[in-house]
């Protein structure tokens, strides 16, 4: 190995460790990997954001969005208001709710479809008083499988699709993808369906329904401001051991006012309303250090969190949340102070010294808010709200003008006439103009953690092909495979695959895998074609773990699953996968 190979390793190996250890957000990882790329000389500093360009950016981008436009016109709530009747029994239930998320993750990005169907899955299960633990992995899981059946459900096809444009010259076609993923995907399907399911822990099956997540007696305790306490004219600030206590102030009133939430260096008046988020424990100390009265259950005349201004909801962390290692006073300062975190749950256990914890993905938080912005500021947070949805029809003429735009959109592509990113590119605009889509949440939908991390990790990826190591591992595999049969090789790339898609970014196993596989095929003097479609089917296969996949992190709160739990029913998926997937891989793209 020379020198430019022994570098660029270090910086792959370093990236992974990063990757693995979690610290770091994936997108400021490969920001590191690239600009160690760029000091070391491995990528020239004037093509260092020539990513930002490449059409397998811009497609991501583009059909996130189009997937923003679809929800907002009112598609996939008349597909969930016909299904919704059939989920009496819980094979039924289990069977109509990942077929309807799988087939909705084809042509809209998966986990923008999984945020669709939680809150309904969690509606349904409330309504039938099931377990969400028995509908939500197999929900995540079809996220996932539904991905893979065509070239935009999922960051690594669409990869895929323009690397073996630049190997060829030709890029895979929006359905090339399908006769393999459908056929995993219908399998998929039935397996999570029949038996997976019941691979689920039991006690996870026999949590409480969600409507019982969080009783909110147990978290909330009003008390009063008495006309001799020595807070009154004092701000809130100034309330003795409130720093110190696990206790948060989440909003105020008078007597016969409404509910407001606070703010800073608000002034107290007798009479005045607290409400507080508290550990039981520390309430009295607070009560006889400020002269405060509690007002028990039998004294409210009202109930502080359904009148006025101020309402709650629960909200589960996403991936990439700008919450991820932040902890109460963040929140705080982030929301301006118009939210407050009232409960917290973290794999189906409430967790009770708020101040004192860091927040996770995955993690529900329950907050008090401003009834009319409190789910704009959700997602700016980057999470997603569990409250029961009401389905909302939308226009007909919207909904038929919005697939319409879409369906021609996919048929151009299709043609050749243009390609995928411009068509899509173009949707978008058409959807702008005609108010499908408004304007000033055109780049709400874009996921900007993966953009900057497809971006950063297309020219590292391209550092391991000019400097020769990629040909230098297939070398190297091609060496200890020497004398096995293709399909054994092709089996290797795709375990090989699945694994580190199930502990780093499925986006950048697609970036790294790619070329590997690519090599090998050169080395072999066979058609690359199967080995492409090994490393996109593997890439999408993250079910061993809720890290490799956010689908699988946005269900690990709701769901009351523990980290442990995946693997029950992903091995068996994934081993399913790999010997369904490498004969008809070979079939569909023969050597």
């Amino acid at each position: 190995m020379n020198t430019d190979q022994w570098l660029i390793t270090a910086i792959l190996m370093l990236t992974l460790v990063l990757f693995v250890w979690g610290k770091y957000r994936h997108d400021i990882v490969a920001a590191i990997a690239l600009g160690l790329c760029v000091l070391a000389g491995l990528v020239a500093a004037d093509e260092a954001f020539v990513g930002f360009s490449h059409p397998a950016v811009i497609t991501v981008a583009a059909v996130l969005v189009i997937s923003d436009a679809l929800r907002r016109s009112g598609v996939v709530d008349v597909i969930v208001q016909k299904i919704l009747p059939y989920t009496e029994s819980p094979l039924s239930h289990i069977l109509i709710m990942t077929t309807v998320v799988t087939v909705a993750s084809a042509f809209m990005n998966n986990v923008g479809a999984l945020a669709l169907m939680l809150p309904v899955a969690l509606a349904t299960c409330s309504k039938h008083q099931r377990s969400p633990a028995l509908i939500l992995m197999p929900l995540a899981f079809g996220s996932i499988l539904g991905g893979m059946t065509t070239a935009i459900g999922t960051p690594p096809n669409i990869i895929i699709a323009m690397m073996r444009a630049e190997a060829s010259g030709e890029s895979f076609s929006m359905f090339d993808f399908s006769p393999v993923g459908v056929a995993i995907a219908i399998m998929g399907v039935l397996f999570i369906t029949l038996v997976g399911w019941r691979l689920i822990p039991a006690a996870r099956l026999k949590s409480s329904s969600p409507d019982q997540l969080f009783a909110i007696d147990e978290y909330l305790t009003e008390v009063i401001v008495t006309a001799d306490s020595s807070l009154v004219g004092k701000s809130v600030d100034e309330i003795d051991g409130l720093q110190d206590a696990s206790i948060e102030i989440v909003g105020i009133a008078h007597r016969h006012g409404k509910t407001m939430s606070m703010r800073a260096g608000q002034l107290l008046n007798a009479g005045d309303i607290l409400l507080l988020q508290a550990d039981p424990s520390e309430v009295q100390p607070l009560l006889d250090k400020n002269e405060l009265e509690l007002i028990t259950s039998a004294d409210k005349k009202f109930s502080k969190l359904t009148q006025g201004e101020l309402t709650l909801v629960e909200g589960v962390i996403k991936k990439g949340s700008v919450l991820e290692g932040r902890d109460v006073p963040f929140l705080r300062r982030r929301s301006g102070g118009s939210l407050a975190l009232v409960g917290l749950a973290r794999e189906g256990q409430h967790i009770r010294r708020l101040r004192r914890k860091q927040f996770k993905a995955g993690d529900i938080l329950l907050l008090q808010g401003a009834v009319d912005d409190i789910n704009e500021r959700l997602s700016e947070l980057g999470m997603i709200p569990l409250a029961e949805r009401n389905i909302n029809l939308g226009q007909p003429k919207k909904i038929a003008i919005s697939l319409a735009i879409f369906t021609i959109a996919i048929a151009l592509g299709m043609a050749k006439i243009l390609p995928l990113a411009i068509v899509f590119c173009l949707a978008v605009i058409v959807y702008l103009l005609l108010d499908i889509l408004p304007v000033r949440n055109l780049y709400d939908a874009i996921d900007w953690p993966v953009i900057i991390l497809l971006s950063a990790m297309i020219p590292v990826g391209s550092a391991l092909q000019s400097t020769g190591l990629t040909e230098l591992l297939a070398t190297q595999v091609l060496t200890l495979t020497q004398g096995m049969p293709v399909y054994l090789i092709i089996g290797l790339v795709l375990v090989v695959t699945m694994f580190l898609s199930d502990i780093i970014n499925n986006a950048a196993t697609a970036v790294i895998m790619a070329p590997l596989a690519y090599g090998i095929a050169m080395g072999l003097g066979v058609s690359a074609d199967p080995f492409f479609m090994a490393v996109a089917v593997g890439a999408s296969c993250a079910f061993l773990t809720p890290i490799g996949h956010q689908s699988n992190t946005l269900v690990l709160g709701p769901g009351g699953y523990a980290f442990g739990d995946y693997w029950r029913m992903g091995l068996p998926l994934e081993i399913m996968i790999v010997l369904l997937a490498v004969p008809l891989i070979l079939l569909v793209w023969p050597l």
